[in-house]
């Protein structure tokens, strides 16, 4: 049923899996090693065609020249500004509704489930021009609080499934037990339940954090000028109008993807810990 531990194949399969590892491994960091060493290759180079060259000279100026020269400092503190309050949004939101989905047993608790569900599914391609005409009408176009009460509502919905799932897998006795001893439902979900939750909000902040940050879709949809236009979509505006600018295009993605990955790295014990939490019985 479960796949045969690689430790226990014959032996040609174990060094053809060894060597693929290192291999597949390399392929797959080699658009990122192309766009780190093209942050710190020198104009001049791109202008004489060395793309994939080694550097004639290490230009780490590249990286000072994108906040410089550049409006990079605003678009990383408005992807913050967009970011941050959508991760609280949607796990708040997603933890009350995990609670009440899985602990309270009353008509329709799966169809309201399975709506939730069910709006992880709908190809947000086909929302572009709905949700658009909704922020043109409410006056949230080409703002920060826009993007952010759309992203909340669009992530609530696998939030939900995440924590709800979460919840159900917690010994129930334990509510039972507050019950009896007359505590309130409030009081049973922030001083037991929530507790208990900790794992897998911070599991899912680390989630919906990466997913937040590297969006570019509705970051183009909903914002058109600088002043609240994310990192992903104002990178694109490094480039010069007559030149193309990809050393520092370059140098600003990897300042861009600095934040999740520091952020993964800082949660990562408690991401894997929510991740994991359930997998086992005993």
């Amino acid at each position: 049923m479960f796949p045969t531990p690689v430790e226990k194949i014959a032996a040609p399969w174990r060094w053809g899996y060894k060597l693929a590892v290192p291999i597949v491994l390399i392929l797959w960091l080699l658009p990122l090693l192309g766009v780190m060493m093209t942050s710190i290759r020198p104009a001049s180079d791109l202008a004489q065609g060395n793309y994939f060259g080694v550097p004639s000279t290490i230009a780490l100026g590249n990286y000072l020249e994108v906040f410089a020269n550049t409006p990079m400092g605003t678009y990383i503190w408005n992807s913050f500004k967009v970011t941050i309050p959508t991760v609280i949004g949607a796990v708040a939101l997603s933890c009350l509704t995990g609670f009440a989905l899985a602990v309270y047993k009353f008509k329709s608790n799966l169809l309201v489930f399975f709506m939730f569900v069910a709006g992880n599914f709908v190809p947000f391609q086909i929302l572009m021009v709905p949700v658009r005409d909704l922020t043109l009408n409410m006056g949230l176009y080409d703002t920060s609080m826009g993007l952010v009460l759309f992203h909340i509502a669009f992530q609530t919905g696998f939030c939900t499934l995440f924590m709800r799932n979460f919840i159900k897998a917690l010994p129930f006795e334990l509510i039972e037990a507050a019950r009896v001893e007359g505590v309130s439902e409030l009081k049973i979900f922030w001083f037991i339940v929530l507790p208990l939750m900790r794992p897998a909000i911070a599991a899912l902040s680390v989630l919906i954090f990466t997913f937040i940050w590297n969006d570019y879709f509705w970051a183009t949809v909903l914002v058109q000028g600088s002043h609240a236009l994310p990192v992903t979509a104002g990178i694109f505006s490094l480039n010069g109008q007559w030149v193309a600018q990809w050393q520092l295009v370059s140098a600003g993605s990897i300042v861009a993807a600095m934040p999740p990955v520091i952020m993964f790295f800082l949660m990562q014990k408690h991401f894997i810990a929510g991740l994991t939490l359930g997998a086992t019985k005993g």
